[in-house]
């Protein structure tokens, strides 16, 4: 087989991984909200936060990243951990407990749109027309879609909701502070000891709802469930997708998460019972369409390859 025969196939494989893993990433928010049923947000993040630095560990040590150069390389790690696990990931598990799969799917996808406004408070880019239009379309397809919940009456969804757009800003706090970590430790050694530093905080947090809770209630489905979210959709799935990104370049791959709020939201009508007015989708894709214009505008995807907290 030729070289450009092998780099071919490996395109493919890739295309079709990439896809599987907007699957799996879409179908995850259902899975989510599934364990929410038996297990509460404190409860899963203290679970969460026991299980995750193993697999952190096991990162690094199987890419020999154990040691970093100096002391003040763990607090500005450590610190990064703080934005990505304490402060991101408890907003978004809060937000996907109040919230519905498709709703948290949809949010999420604007984080792009609050990079670039993090940029331009802070001097690092002057946005160009078609960014300014982006963000203004992303943000007024957000509030299209968060106003019907509202006229509803559906207030904890709302609520969700909010929490999940402080999330979006914060992945996009996340992303800023990280560049200049990823260009000096590498993708693996940022997200690994990131992970390992950041966990600790949010066990202390948890640790209440975690020790008074039962946990002989959750079913093995529940477990399931669990360590499907954890090991398979977060730290598995990121892996892959640095993959995937090697190989097909961020430029590429990046288009491809939007199509997970479809996703989640078919999953979650077929298997959830979600249901969505003429507003939500209207709302929806006015957001999609803005964050879509926001972010490509100036091609953040090639700017911006950042590791996702696990």
């Amino acid at each position: 087989m030729s070289d450009v025969q092998q780099h071919l196939r490996q395109q493919q494989r890739a295309l079709f991984a990439s896809f599987g893993l907007v699957l799996l990433w879409g179908a995850n928010f259902s899975v989510q909200k599934s364990v929410f049923a038996t297990l509460e947000p404190g409860p899963f993040l203290f679970a969460r936060y026991l299980i995750l630095p193993s697999a952190a560990y096991w990162l690094l040590r199987q890419r020999g990243l154990l040691r970093l150069p100096s002391p003040s390389d763990y607090w500005a790690l450590g610190r990064l951990g703080l934005k990505g696990h304490l402060l991101h990931v408890g907003f978004v598990t809060w937000g996907i407990y109040w919230s519905t799969p498709f709703s948290s799917a949809l949010i999420l996808a604007c984080g792009p749109v609050f990079t670039l406004l993090i940029l331009r408070a802070t001097g690092v880019e002057r946005p160009r027309r078609s960014q300014i239009i982006g963000v203004g379309l992303a943000l007024a397809g957000v509030l299209v879609f968060l106003s019907d919940k509202l006229m509803l009456g559906r207030w904890s969804a709302s609520v969700g909701d909010l929490a999940l757009v402080g999330a979006a800003a914060l992945f996009s706090w996340y992303t800023v502070s990280s560049k200049p970590l990823v260009e000096r430790f590498g993708s693996a050694a940022t997200m690994g000891w990131s992970t390992l530093l950041g966990s600790l905080p949010v066990l202390v947090v948890a640790a209440p709802a975690g020790l008074a809770y039962d946990w002989s209630l959750p079913s093995p489905l529940v477990w399931a469930g669990l360590l499907w979210s954890v090991l398979v959709a977060s730290f598995g799935g990121w892996l892959v997708w640095a993959w995937i990104n090697a190989v097909r370049g961020v430029a590429k791959t990046a288009p491809l998460m939007y199509l997970m709020p479809p996703v989640a939201g078919a999953v979650s009508w077929a298997l959830g019972g979600e249901f969505f007015t003429v507003t939500q989708i209207a709302g929806a894709l006015i957001a999609l369409a803005g964050v879509g214009l926001a972010q490509f505008g100036r091609q953040f995807g090639e700017r911006f390859r950042t590791p996702t907290p696990l």
